[in-house]
């Protein structure tokens, strides 16, 4: 069975990864603490591994619920950019504390400090948010991983401020304004996703959809038409004489030899009186109000600007975000001039693409443009979440690595490109073992997709994660895509706010459940090494 072969070939592929990163790590830290590093290694595979049953099936949610991807396709665009995004532009080097949310140095600088505690630290703050994520993931709950890592950092840095030097001093580890900004991003996220998904899909619905469907309501008035023309002349006929139903044979044959005449030639009648028969004259009029029609108007002209724009924002994203950790030293002029050659280019290729749609059905090509937007907008996606939120994983490792490696405790870690392609690979099989909860969730539950209302939902989450990175807004993605999903079950009426209240409830509690379970990690780990 195909399913089986390709689960048995991921699981192969992460084995072999996670195999060949243990051997090259037993040389890279000396076989130092070993026991430490081999489960140092586990956590961080087992967190990268959530991340993707999690997160990366929340980007995929839409696409998958949409029918635009199946789940393998969606498995292969994440082996593809997920990987990419980690590989290419993850950085060489990443924070070794998460969004700075605490501050040890009051620990460390003391010269008693053990750096074995910075390392449970660490690995109780990779454990516990991979639990915690599991335990979301099997649920169907999208929650934050970047919220479960800083909650298990806190929880495990609070334990160890507590044990060193009591609760009040333990406290003053953490930067609560940082946490306030974490809670605040619970309301502002998924409303910017919500309003911008909202306002985005009513406009697409107005000048796009609801065009088509008076279109369609128009085409099926003319087949009715056509129909009734048919049987009018049909009746006529049989109440003709034998002489007038010669003549009007006679007429009929040679309307139907100009037109093929006509076609021939490449062009059509220009008027009603080109014809000999009533029959041909009548089915000329009716034609010509299909032809008023314009059937396909709005996917010639509104869906390559929809597209231009839309290609506008995750190129930003890419180049503002996903390629943030490279040194292309680029200027402004020049990313705003990348920004609009992609953006001319998707325009001209949709246009066209649009243009060549005109012989198809409207519902088809309508399909056919919106799934190709919504394919191009989740790579993009997956490219920048790769870049980006691989951290959430590489970034306790890195710190981990970096102490058995040298011996010390630095604000950046460098990171290998083995340990991004092993953590990349682990996501990938994260998506395909345990993602289909979380995709449910966002593609079929809280409300149903099509792809006009995914694009728009992912497009819109884009845009709002884009803006308020420009802007310092504190946001969290995974809250965005399901406020703008939550956006289109509001336009259509059918969003599902029953299904709201337990993911509510688990954003809540994401970081006061990854700090409890990362305490208690980190008391055990203490109590075993």
């Amino acid at each position: 069975m195909l399913k089986d072969k390709v689960s048995l070939a991921i699981a192969l592929a992460l084995l072999v990864a996670a195999g060949y990163f243990v051997v090259w790590g037993l040389d890279y830290t000396n076989r130092s603490h070993v026991l430490l590093f081999l489960l140092a290694t586990a956590f961080g595979l087992f967190m990268a591994f959530n991340i993707g049953g999690n997160d990366v099936a929340n980007s995929f949610g839409t696409s998958v619920g949409a029918g635009t991807l199946t789940i393998r396709q969606a498995l292969a665009v994440a082996a593809v950019f997920e990987v990419s995004g980690a590989v290419i532009a993850g950085g060489a080097v990443t924070d070794t504390i998460r969004k700075g949310i605490v501050d040890l140095s009051a620990l460390t600088d003391d010269p008693a400090f053990d750096l074995m505690d910075f390392v449970y630290i660490m690995m109780s703050a990779l454990l516990a948010a991979a639990l915690w994520l599991l335990i979301a993931t099997r649920r169907g709950w999208p929650v934050s991983t970047t919220h479960s890592i800083v909650g298990g950092i806190v929880g495990s840095s609070i334990t160890l401020g507590t044990i060193a030097s009591g609760t009040g001093e333990a406290f003053s580890l953490v930067s609560w304004n940082k946490i306030a900004m974490i809670v605040l991003s619970w309301i502002l996220s998924p409303v910017l996703g919500g309003i911008v998904s909202g306002i985005l899909y009513w406009n697409i619905k107005k000048f796009i959809l609801q065009y088509n469907e008076q279109a369609k309501a128009q085409l099926k008035q003319i087949k009715r038409l056509r129909k009734e023309h048919k049987k009018k002349h049909k009746s006529a006929a049989e109440r003709m004489t034998e002489l007038q139903l010669a003549a009007n044979n006679e007429a009929l044959v040679r309307d139907e030899a100009h037109i093929a005449a006509l076609k021939a030639a490449g062009s059509k009648p220009d008027s009603e009186h080109a014809f000999e028969s009533d029959y041909y004259r009548e089915l000329h009029r009716i034609e010509q109000q299909r032809d008023e029609i314009r059937t396909h108007r709005a996917l010639r002209y509104y869906v390559p600007i929809l597209a231009a724009a839309g290609s506008m924002v995750i190129t930003a994203m890419v180049l503002f975000k996903g390629l943030k950790h490279l040194p292309l030293n680029l200027s402004q002029l020049q990313n705003w001039l990348i920004i609009l050659m992609v953006a001319a280019s998707v325009w001209m290729a949709i246009y066209v693409f649009a243009r060549n749609l005109k012989t198809k059905s409207l519902d088809r090509s309508t399909i056919m443009l919106f799934s190709w937007m919504q394919v191009f907008t989740a790579a993009g996606f997956a490219f920048s979440h790769g870049s980006n939120d691989i951290a959430n994983a590489i970034g306790p490792f890195a710190a981990i690595l970096d102490v058995l490696h040298s011996g010390g405790i630095n604000a950046k870690a460098p990171v290998p490109p083995i340990a991004m392609v092993s953590f990349g690979i682990a996501l990938v099989a994260g998506l395909w073992f345990i993602g289909k909860e979380v995709i449910q969730t966002i593609g079929r539950n809280i409300t149903r997709m099509h792809p006009s209302s995914g694009f728009a939902a992912e497009l819109s989450a884009a845009a709002v994660v884009m803006l308020a990175s420009t802007l310092g807004i504190p946001v969290s993605s995974t809250h965005i895509l399901v406020g703008a999903v939550l956006g289109i079950g509001l336009v259509n009426r059918s969003a599902n706010w029953e299904l709201m209240k337990p993911i509510g409830a688990a954003w809540l509690i994401t970081l006061p459940a990854a700090a409890t379970l990362a305490s208690a990690i980190f008391i055990g780990l203490r109590a075993m090494f």
